[in-house]
């Protein structure tokens, strides 16, 4: 990951592919509810704005993130939260605005970044390329959000090696925010990309596994979906129980989301 180049580029695209998600809506689908509880479609993008440019703060501005900073600790309950607000509600055409010249401007800064350089974050210091994937990661995870409001299945590319690779990055931070002890050995992780290549992490023969689709992984790490609904597999207890804790992004545990409901058999004989 030190070459940041290729993971800027895929921020770019995944970027530009939310963007022709949301610029054609009329003003009343900005309003729809998605399913981050009290979260418009106004709402994500104001999100995604907020943090680009909170990224680029930290990337240009130490000092400036700093204080960015002792403002979350003022108010770690609600500080996302009150990001969200503050340009949700702005006109679309705005907001819209607002979120495109702010992720650009964060692009070009990745881009100049020194090779060697690191960056303040809401947790450890991040790389150019650390912090390129951090913003890839939200933006596909709140882009699924949009997507799941508006009724429309993204086909899954293999930009999400990005995600898949912070989600297992991330193992020992999300034991840690449960107040658990990672487990010592790492695990294997076999996930199967949406191109039908396998992506691989960790020894072959490591005891504890988790196996199943990239899409379903990403989903997972980035509660984007309940655990029950996922194609995923572990091998082993403490895999197993990863895949309760899973979370790539940075703050407390997520509340994640709730298991979709069973359809229920129909009785014998009923048509249809």
């Amino acid at each position: 990951m030190s070459d940041p180049t290729s993971v800027i580029d895929d921020l770019r695209e995944e970027s530009e592919e939310l963007d022709r998600l949301v610029a054609g809506l009329s003003t009343p689908r900005w309003a729809l509810a998605t399913p981050a509880p009290g979260w418009t479609v106004a709402h994500q993008i104001a999100h995604l704005s907020w943090t680009d440019r909170s990224a680029l703060l930290a990337v240009t501005d130490a000092d400036g993130f700093r204080a960015l900073v002792e403002k979350a600790l003022a108010a770690p309950g609600t500080f996302v939260d009150e990001g969200a607000e503050e340009d949700a509600g702005l006109p679309p055409a705005e907001l819209l605005a607002r979120w495109r010249e702010g992720r650009t401007a964060l692009e070009r800064a990745l881009r100049a970044a020194p090779p060697k350089a690191r960056f303040p974050w809401y947790g450890p210091p991040m790389s150019a390329a650390s912090m390129a994937t951090a913003r890839l990661m939200e933006t596909w995870a709140h882009g699924q959000d949009v997507a799941d409001s508006l009724g429309v299945v993204r086909p899954p590319t293999d930009r999400l090696r990005h995600v898949a690779w912070l989600g297992v990055r991330t193992r020992d931070f999300a034991y840690g925010t449960h107040g658990l002890t990672p487990p010592a050995d790492p695990f294997r992780v076999e996930l199967r990309a949406p191109s039908g290549d396998v992506w691989a992490y960790g020894s072959e023969d490591a005891p504890q596994r988790v196996t199943g689709p990239a899409l379903d992984f990403c989903l997972l790490v980035t509660q984007r979906a309940h655990r029950t609904d996922l194609a995923l597999s572990a091998e082993g207890p403490d895999a197993d129980r990863w895949l309760d804790l899973a979370q790539a992004f940075a703050g407390p545990p997520g509340s994640g989301r709730t298991p979709k409901p069973k359809r229920k058999p129909k009785p014998k004989g009923e048509a249809g």
